[in-house]
């Protein structure tokens, strides 16, 4: 009988020591430091590897390579109720998460560590519906230059990666003009995975408040349509309740600077550049997650991973309404003749926000000698807010049948090609009428940013002329396919990020070919001589503008600009529109 004892409590403590060596072997750096550090980039990878081997739900594979020569990993949870429903007749939900875009907020990669062991090990109920994809680390490069001082706002953790990537690139600002590998592979692994819901894991700058968790969805009027009326409507209320009833309060991003979120806010618009204007593009339902810089590393973490458990839970139970919506979202584009290209925002349109936040005072600076700006947090207030997050469209644009690209246009075809553009090669020589635009106005950015001297305000003329399109010279590229909001936002000069802005074109705003003046002096009066309105348009202008009658050169150059002699690439955009036919 005392054999018997002992050996069931050696089978038991066995077990136990099993167990707890299990549970041990499965911490992350940021549990087993009790919140204090982040995973280096290689620990992360070597977690990973170790689940992938320990459950066969989750799945590490290698795709595209960045900047840092290091490849993009992709990680995959796919629950057994989904993997064993293969013949099931629509593909389930799927969710990507982003993390480490800025490597110096690093909550989400420890936070999402977490949630793929506790899904795998059961922690968590049971997905139904849902496949959960990651990309632990988007900004490698970032990653490994590790540091414990470049966030100079920000409480914890002890060390983390810098902003820019291995070609101090801010990832964040990247998305629609693709300069770096980074983009590109994270353009793969989109278009392979075609995510219902994104999220992208950050920290805040900005005001001193109350809340550790803050949300910036995509802005819900440039989404529009069904889908723009969910997100808006269902998805961030329920979120939020759900992050309520865990005992999380959460608010929207309070978009201010060196000023108090209560004199009131506006959302953030966050156009293709950014991640969640990028998915937008495809009507995915994304999301920022922006924890608060200035409260202790563990409980932005905690709070990462509570708001992911929480829209995990959404997906399941929204699963069939979210697949709806951005199909209606798609159809509805298919049949609309216009498409807004820019936003204001909608001042007229604010509600109320119950906003939990620090009095703050404007006191006398110890270091300027000026005015400052200072929270004090032993005077916490509730108090309702001014938020701002409608916003109305600007500019529209109408949408044709399909755009002319001419093949030469390499960077242009290539990131359509990575992001699943379809498209055709004219084979035969062809004569059609076509939309064409002259840049009229623009400017430009004095000083650099993300690699470019970017172009905005731009403004174009249209004409419709006849063009001969030679065989194999030009792309035809429809617009009605699921990239239709992509070449939208990126061949429309006028739009926000689109690839005119973006420099990609900037060729045609050199002029080649010029005139020495004293050979043009005589063309020029014999281009007169024989065009009388051209005689008389001239005679005004200098009657009208006193600086142009004492120009020369001006003058000469206006002639010359409106002669036959005057080059036809330069200020006209090469990309034709073809329109809609007439009966």
């Amino acid at each position: 009988m005392l054999k018997k004892i002992f050996f069931l409590a050696l089978v038991l403590f066995l077990t136990k020591t099993r167990s707890q060596n299990v549970t041990n072997d499965l911490q992350t750096i940021f549990e087993a430091t009790d919140g204090k550090e982040t995973a280096t980039y290689n620990q992360v990878v070597a977690y990973y590897q170790m689940l992938a081997e320990r459950f066969e739900e989750i799945k590490v594979t290698q795709k595209g390579l960045t900047d840092s020569e290091e490849p993009l990993m992709l990680v995959t949870f796919t629950p057994k109720a989904v993997a064993v429903n293969k013949e099931q007749e629509e593909k389930p939900l799927t969710v990507l998460i982003n993390n480490g875009i800025h490597p110096g907020e690093p909550d989400g990669i420890d936070a999402t560590m977490m949630l793929f062991r506790d899904l795998a090990t059961g922690k968590l109920p049971a997905l139904q519906h849902t496949v959960v994809a990651t990309i632990p680390v988007y900004n490698i490069g970032g990653a490994l230059n590790r540091n414990s001082h470049s966030r100079t706002n920000q409480n914890g953790p002890e060390a983390y990666g810098f902003r820019g990537n291995a070609r101090n690139y801010d990832l964040n600002r990247d998305f629609i003009k693709s300069d770096t590998r980074n983009a590109s592979a994270f353009a793969g692994i989109y278009h392979e995975l075609e995510p219902d819901i994104f999220i992208d894991n950050h920290v805040s700058n900005g005001a001193d408040y109350q809340y550790t968790l803050t949300h910036l969805f995509t802005q819900h009027n440039k989404l529009g349509g069904q889908a723009g009326d969910f997100l808006h409507k269902q998805l961030r209320p329920e979120l939020e309740n759900k992050l309520l009833d865990a005992q999380w309060d959460i608010t929207p991003y309070v978009n201010v600077f060196n000023s108090v979120p209560e004199k009131g806010f506006s959302q953030f618009f966050d156009s293709p550049r950014y991640s969640t204007g990028y998915t937008t593009l495809w009507n995915t339902l994304g999301m920022m997650v922006e924890t608060h810089m200035l409260k202790p590393y563990k409980p932005r973490v905690e709070g990462t991973y509570q708001l992911m458990v929480s829209m995990l839970e959404i997906a399941e139970t929204n699963y069939k309404t979210i697949r709806t919506v951005r199909r209606e979202r798609l159809k509805e584009l298919y049949v609309a003749t216009t498409y807004p290209l820019t936003w204001e925002n909608d001042t007229t349109a604010q509600r109320s926000l119950l906003f939990k936040g620090y009095e703050a005072d404007i006191i006398k600076s110890e270091v300027t000698g000026l005015d400052r700006l200072k929270y004090d947090r032993s005077r916490p207030f509730e108090k309702e807010v001014a938020y701002r997050d409608q916003f109305k469209p600007v500019k529209a644009v109408t949408i044709p049948e399909a755009y002319l690209i001419p093949v030469g246009w390499h960077q242009v075809i290539t990131l359509l090609r990575e992001n699943a553009i379809e498209m055709e090669l004219i084979e035969n020589d062809t004569v059609l009428e076509v939309e064409a635009y002259r840049i009229a106005d623009y400017k430009t950015r004095s000083s650099a940013y993300e690699g470019h001297y970017q172009h905005y305000n731009t403004r174009v003329e249209t004409t419709t002329p006849m063009v001969t399109l030679r065989a194999g010279m030009y792309y035809r590229v429809p617009t009605r396919q699921k990239g239709i909001r992509y070449l939208l936002e990126t061949l429309e000069p006028e739009a926000t990020d689109s690839f005119f802005n973006w420099n990609f074109f900037d060729t045609i705003l050199q002029q080649k070919e010029g005139f020495s003046p004293y050979v043009w002096e005589d063309k020029a009066k014999a281009l007169l001589e024989s065009n009388s309105e051209l005689a008389k348009a001239f005679r005004l202008k200098r009657e009208q503008d006193p600086e142009f009658a004492t120009n020369w050169y001006a003058q000469l150059d206006w002639l010359h600009k409106r002669s036959e002699n005057y080059e036809k690439a330069h200020l006209n955009y090469p990309v034709y529109r073809i329109m809609k036919q007439r009966p």
